[in-house]
């Protein structure tokens, strides 16, 4: 096919992709489903015309137009890696981690339970081997549940919900295309039926060499476009090329995963993008890969449909038979994962709970498509594959992917429709006639003012005042009938609505780049965390997400556990750190949300209301002061650091307002203006980045604050901070347990303690230190001591313990002191050391 010839069919298709997105909003169908029927119907034209008389006397150019070569590697190699690419580039990468169990299990399940259910269905009604029925069920096995995703965006379905269909979506092409791998390996080469055994020898490398190859080319990735930071367009040049080299080294040289490969680099550069790049740089580049997502979506789509008719060129009514086979086979399997495992992962907690409708919406909205067209294109290209199983695949895959896309697709609306779906619940409802009531109220107040600076007629504008004064009145009527809501529910509405106004606020602080770029993403899933929670829990799971999200995770134990264990502080010095600045950028959005609840939520819930949100709000206030106010008594010297750098990129940021401001007025040349914002970018490089935080040195600033060291010589303060050695621990931690010897002496450093000895508790706070006595004595504990908050341990073994208390006065005093309070006496006998001299 000649360049020319080429280039006009691309001009062609992206013509009808063009105007088969508004048809498909027209007609309310699937713009899948439309891409499928006008690509059909065109390959099925250009075969007419090519067997016909016609064909011979065709115009050269417009003949190869007609005869487009298209084969497998085109979907696999050009296409597929974009699709997979920007889906993972653009999903919530952080939420789905929250729910990886129910994503995972779901999408790899439903690949393998449906596999082996349509295949082994096949296998008594044809004469295909195991083998071959098993490929079948693999390339049919892959969903493209895209339509009922936008659906569920569109009725406000739960937004975890629509995230886990939507990761399935991702994984399960991974899945599939590794399962169909699999299974054509042993039609190839004629093996009937495929052992375990054989599956734990390829499986394993498939997915370990796909993730760990999409680790390491995303890495690389990030790496380059971190050092051209001022040129966005070669940035998305790099990342272009990400996935297609990520894919073609996966599947040629190493014989691994493409697919997951890519998936891996799409998630790691979701991850770790945003805080490489600019925000300007990094928002260019999404653009970028949505544009080009939607056209190599469209094109996988109509260039597969095309195929239609030249796959089912020979169809029988057998063939017809064994297709509703297939359809029931995969009804089932789906069945299985929705009435069975996902019930399954509700209860083990690890799933929300999904009402019986959005299930049978999910059931029914499984579309096949492209993926499974271009396998089965893949299989019938094949000169290993026995000629029986190429027509087999080609025709059953095709005619099931017909019937997902002109049966369930065409009908998926209005199965929707018939469950109620597309229905608001009657609580939004109520609210409905509330806020209509509300705004026509304000725009009634509005309205005088804007009238007033424009030359209208008196009698049009009374006109005009009183339909509107009618319409109000019917609002207000309407609002007053309406079902009362329960305070109960007004108070979910309210915080739901303050949660989304802390999403817009730290939105626009990081447009405004007044918040780093590095920690946005992770604020921006504790927020939508807090939204979801609160949908479903009201005021008790708001304060609970709320507090989650102060806390540390799983991967801060985990870097407790490297701290503590393997002595390497690198990532619990980072996760620390990030902490910090979390925390301050947080204190600083509550502290707007009050002026919103004011304004806007007063207005429309009423003044009860109003003021238990004030309330609630002012009681994460006092948490988050709490939990900065720790972190800045133990890292004194990091806490001031960054306030300073949060300081300075505020005035940065204000004095670029001041500049857009004096060239907008037309006070200051372009020129001078690209100027002035060119210095304020290298002085923001400088504040950018985070100061960083050494926990060496922060133990020895902590020894400078801590009363009973403060007359300790530098040298010796310094021996001592590296002597200490530095725990991390969570509440409810048991430190020392009751009949165990001391064998060393802890110093809070951050957070509080509590001791329990015959039913009396007594708590010990910052500067105060404990096991000193057990360690003197050597007699077993009479007590318990377990940590009741976050809290920073400093300890010191008993040698260098007695060494110190030989040197410090002021500890010596300490010790005696604190054992008198608990009702034990030491002599020097017992401490087996002279009292130390006061200095001087």
């Amino acid at each position: 096919m000649d360049i020319i010839a080429l280039v006009g069919a691309l001009a062609a298709l992206f013509v009808i992709i063009g105007i088969s997105e508004p048809l498909s909003e027209r007609l309310r169908l699937p713009f899948t489903v439309i891409l499928a029927i006008v690509g059909a119907v065109i390959g099925g034209l250009a075969l007419y015309v090519l067997s016909s008389d016609y064909g011979a006397g065709l115009n050269p150019t417009f003949r190869r137009l007609l005869e487009l070569p298209i084969r497998s590697n085109i979907f696999l190699y050009m296409l597929l890696p974009t699709l997979l690419f920007q889906v993972a580039l653009m999903v919530n990468a952080r939420r789905m981690l929250d729910d990886w169990v129910p994503i995972v299990v779901m999408a790899i399940g439903a690949v393998v339970v449906a596999t082996f259910v349509i295949g082994y269905a096949l296998t008594p009604f044809t004469g295909l081997s195991l083998a071959a029925c098993l490929l079948i069920g693999a390339i049919v096995s892959t969903t493209d549940p895209s339509a009922v995703v936008s659906i569920f965006r569109n009725i406000a379905a739960p937004q975890r919900l629509t995230r886990i269909v939507e990761g399935e979506s991702l994984l399960n092409d991974a899945a599939a295309i590794a399962l169909f791998g699999f299974f054509l390996t042993f039609v190839m080469s004629g093996v009937p039926d495929p052992s375990l055994q054989d599956a734990l020898v390829i499986f394993p490398w498939l997915l370990v060499g796909g993730i760990g190859l999409g680790l390491i080319m995303a890495r690389l990735a990030i790496v380059l476009m971190a050092l051209i930071p001022t040129f966005p367009r070669a940035q998305v040049s790099i990342s272009v090329a990400l996935p297609y080299l990520t894919y073609i080294i996966a599947e040629q040289f190493l014989s691994t995963s493409g697919v997951i490969a890519v998936v891996v680099a799409g998630l790691t550069l979701n991850l770790v993008g945003p805080g490489r790049l600019t925000p300007s740089g990094w928002g260019y580049l999404r653009e970028v890969w949505e544009v080009l997502a939607y056209w190599a979506g469209a094109l996988i789509f109509i260039l597969a449909a095309l195929l239609i008719p030249r796959l089912m060129g020979d169809l029988r009514l057998s063939d017809v038979y064994l297709i509703g086979i297939i359809v029931l086979a995969a009804f089932v399997a789906r069945a299985i994962m929705l009435w069975g495992m996902l019930p399954a992962l509700s209860y083990l907690r690890l799933s929300p709970q999904v009402e019986p409708t959005y299930r049978a919406a999910i059931l029914w909205g499984g579309l096949r498509g492209a993926v499974t067209l271009a396998l089965a294109l893949a299989v019938t290209e094949s000169a290993l594959v026995p000629p029986a199983v190429k027509r087999e695949v080609g025709i059953l895959a095709t005619g099931f992917t017909l019937f997902t896309l002109l049966v369930q697709g065409t009908t998926l609306r209005w199965i929707i429709a018939r469950l109620g779906l597309d229905r608001l619940p009657k609580l939004d409802q109520a609210l409905s006639h509330q806020v209509i009531a509300v705004a026509l109220q304000n725009v009634r107040e509005d309205i005088p003012e804007t009238t007033r600076n424009y030359p209208l007629h008196k009698e049009m504008i009374r006109s005009e005042a009183k339909r509107f004064a009618e319409r109000l009145d019917g609002a207000v009527q309407l609002a007053e009938t309406a079902e009362e809501i329960p305070d109960r529910d007004r108070i979910t509405l309210g915080l739901v609505a303050l949660a989304g106004r802390e999403r817009d606020l730290i939105i626009e602080n990081f447009r405004q780049q007044v918040f780093s770029t590095r920690l946005v993403d992770r604020m921006l899933s504790d927020v939508d965390r807090l939204i979801e929670q609160t949908r479903g829990g009201g005021r008790n799971d708001y304060r609970a997400a709320g507090r989650r999200a102060l806390g540390y995770g799983g991967w801060y134990r985990l870097a407790v556990w490297v701290q503590n264990y393997l002595r390497l502080s690198a990532p619990l010095e980072r996760m620390t750190a990030e902490r910090f600045e979390i925390l301050l950028n947080q204190r600083l959005i509550l502290g707007e949300l009050h002026g919103y609840i004011d304004g806007k939520i007063r207005r429309i819930h009423g003044r009860r209301v109003a003021d238990l949100l004030h309330e609630l709000l002012r009681r994460r206030e006092e948490e988050t002061d709490n939990a900065l106010e720790g972190l800045r008594l133990q890292y004194p010297g990091f806490a001031e650091e960054i306030e300073r750098r949060f300081i300075r990129r505020t005035s940065l940021r204000l004095e670029e307002r001041e500049y857009e401001l004096l060239f907008s007025d037309g006070l200051i040349s372009r020129e001078l203006y690209a100027t002035l914002l060119t210095r304020l970018s290298a002085q923001r490089a400088k504040v950018e980045g985070r100061p960083h935080l050494d926990f060496a040195l922060q133990k020895d600033a902590f020894l400078r604050s801590f009363p009973l060291f403060e007359g300790m010589a530098d040298a010796q303060r310094r021996q001592l901070a590296r002597a200490l050695r530095t725990h991390h621990v969570e509440p409810g931690t048991v430190l020392l347990r009751k009949g165990e010897v001391s064998s060393c002496v802890y110093f809070i450093a951050s957070g509080a303690v509590e001791l329990e000895r015959k039913g009396q508790k007594l708590r010990l706070g910052r500067g105060e230190f404990f096991g000193h006595i057990g360690l003197l004595t050597r007699q077993p504990r009479s007590a318990m001591i377990s940590a009741i908050s976050h809290s920073t341990l400093l300890s010191l073994d008993e040698v260098r313990f007695k060494r110190l208390l030989a040197r410090n006065r002021s500890l010596y005093d300490a010790v005696l002191h604190s054992t008198e309070l608990r009702g034990v006496r030491l002599d020097d006998t017992a401490l087996a050391m002279p009292r130390p001299q006061k200095p001087g």
